[in-house]
């Protein structure tokens, strides 16, 4: 069995020529000439090889053939490692190389039941670049297709065109480093997608949704950083996943909203995490990336806002003949213009190369960190209270601060109560399950109310500047707000005194 090491890096065909030229590249040693590899993926119909991240694949290349099996990695940045066997292919599998016994049993029980499932084609060029004594790397710049034709005789293609990174010797952080030498000057998105995985997706025909946050799989046994590390790269994913998604699109105008607004969770339990770790990290790391990233995520607020404006204000009013219709027909298609410039400037400011190079930046960062004797000794849970125990205290001094109901103090209320829920989610499996999952429950209600506080005070000012700039909206934009006034008033009343057991109560760290 061999580890396979390698960062996968996804490219538009318009930069192969580029790619091909940067210094790095053509300065690094070619393996051969260009060489077109047919792969061929096998699975059982019920695809049970799939159901247990295995993939078994021949491949022709050149004269030669040979057959693969793979094991799922865990992919974080594009950068991963996985098991794999290879042998030469007969025209019979042969699994006796598979020294993994439970990989071996499951092969050896489907081998009969295997059949083609999809095919990829390829034209792979190889160098191999060695940037300093002891490492070696080799450089694959694959382009080419998936194809599928399922048993009912659909054909699907997709396209491929990839850098791949992979370790002869040296460390996965030589593979980083060089990705983000690379990205300063080249369109690069880490991809953590396989092929094969690529494949399967083409077969069952599955639409890449947006990728929500991931449970955290945080142990008692971690030290502080090793934490850190696995929840940032958790994060990681859910960003990278929502970018590559929406990016894949091609038209601005055609991303998924959701994908926008996933992308921005992943920012925003980011910053919350930096600033819970703060104190185990370097004293620039948290400053620097945080900044880093509000910037990033600051390209794309503006179309969430008018969503939710949109979805929670304005499609609850029934206006039931009573709000003058002109003006509001005069609203409405003011919304829906405002919301279509925001998605469009939104998905304009997607920028493959800017996400690409600053997800690669932050993966390396997040790899060279570690721990210094403080960190190294310091117990997790113990850790994991003490956070938590200031994050409720900033929390209490918030809702003291908003008795006076003002709505900036009832903002700052509901940073404090995400910082805090976001807290809670990423330290959630050292503590007690029922506790943690009551816990959170009336911090989201406490974070849902204080959302839609803030979501009216956000709307009577949008709704004020598009009064005074178009005065036909007024009546309308005076309905809504008065349509929202009772509950309004109802929850700002109630909101601080429903919260006083989250904050004063017992806790279940």
């Amino acid at each position: 069995m061999s580890h396979e090491i390698e960062l996968k890096l996804a490219l538009p065909k318009r930069a192969l020529p580029a790619l091909r030229r940067h210094p790095l590249v053509a300065a690094a040693e070619k393996c051969g000439n260009a060489l077109t590899l047919d792969n061929t993926y096998f699975d059982t119909p019920k695809l049970q090889l799939k159901a247990r991240k295995v993939a078994v694949r021949t491949r022709r290349q050149g004269r030669q053939m040979l057959q693969t099996v793979k094991c799922a990695a865990v992919s974080s940045g594009g950068l991963s490692q996985r098991p794999e066997w290879e042998t030469a292919w007969t025209g019979d599998f042969d699994f006796s190389p598979v020294d993994d016994p439970a990989t071996a049993r499951l092969l050896e029980r489907h081998r009969d039941e295997l059949v083609p499932v999809f095919t990829t084609r390829f034209r792979r060029e190889t160098r191999r670049l060695v940037p300093q004594e002891g490492v070696s790397i080799l450089l694959m710049i694959d382009t080419g297709a998936v194809h599928v034709r399922t048993p009912e005789g659909v054909e699907r293609e997709a396209e491929i065109c990839e850098l791949e990174l992979e370790l002869e010797s040296g460390r996965a952080q030589d593979l980083l480093d060089l990705a983000c030498a690379l990205a300063q000057d080249l369109p690069l998105m880490p991809a953590d997608l396989s092929k094969a995985e690529r494949g399967y997706r083409l077969f069952l025909d599955t639409p890449a949704g947006a990728l929500r946050a991931e449970a955290s799989t945080l142990e008692p046994g971690h030290n502080v950083v090793e934490a850190f590390r696995t929840l940032a790269l958790s994060c990681v994913r859910q960003w990278q996943g929502n970018a590559a998604t929406a990016l894949a699109q091609g038209d601005p105008d055609a991303i998924d909203p959701d994908n926008i607004h996933q992308l921005r969770v992943a920012h925003r339990r980011l910053r919350a995490l930096l600033k819970i770790f703060a104190p185990a990290l370097p004293e620039t790391f948290a400053g620097t990336w945080n900044a880093r990233l509000r910037d990033n995520a600051n390209r794309f607020g503006d179309a969430r806002d008018l969503d939710v404006f949109h979805a929670e204000l304005l499609e609850p009013v029934t206006p039931e003949g009573l709000a003058d219709a002109a003006s509001m027909a005069a609203l409405l298609e003011t919304v829906r213009a405002a919301r279509a410039a925001a998605r469009h400037h939104a998905g304009v400011s997607l920028d493959l190369a800017t996400q690409g190079r600053l997800l690669l930046e932050f993966t390396a960062a997040l790899h060279r960190l570690r721990a210094d004797s403080l960190a190294e000794a310091a117990d997790l849970r113990s850790f994991a209270r003490l956070r938590l125990d200031r994050l409720r205290k900033r929390a209490r001094r918030g809702a003291q601060a908003a008795a006076s109901l003002e709505p900036t103090r009832l903002h700052a209320l509901r940073i404090d109560f995400k910082l805090l829920r976001y807290g809670v989610e990423f330290f959630a499996p050292l503590f007690g399950a029922k506790g943690i999952a009551r816990y959170l429950d009336g911090l989201v209600r406490a974070q849902t109310t204080l959302g839609f506080l803030q979501d009216v005070d956000s709307a009577l000012q949008r709704l004020a500047e598009w009064s005074r700039t178009q005065p036909e909206v007024a009546p309308a934009a005076a309905f809504v707000l008065g349509w929202h006034a009772p509950r309004y008033a109802r929850l700002r009343r109630r909101v601080l005194r429903e919260s006083e057991p989250l904050l004063w109560g017992g806790k279940p760290w």
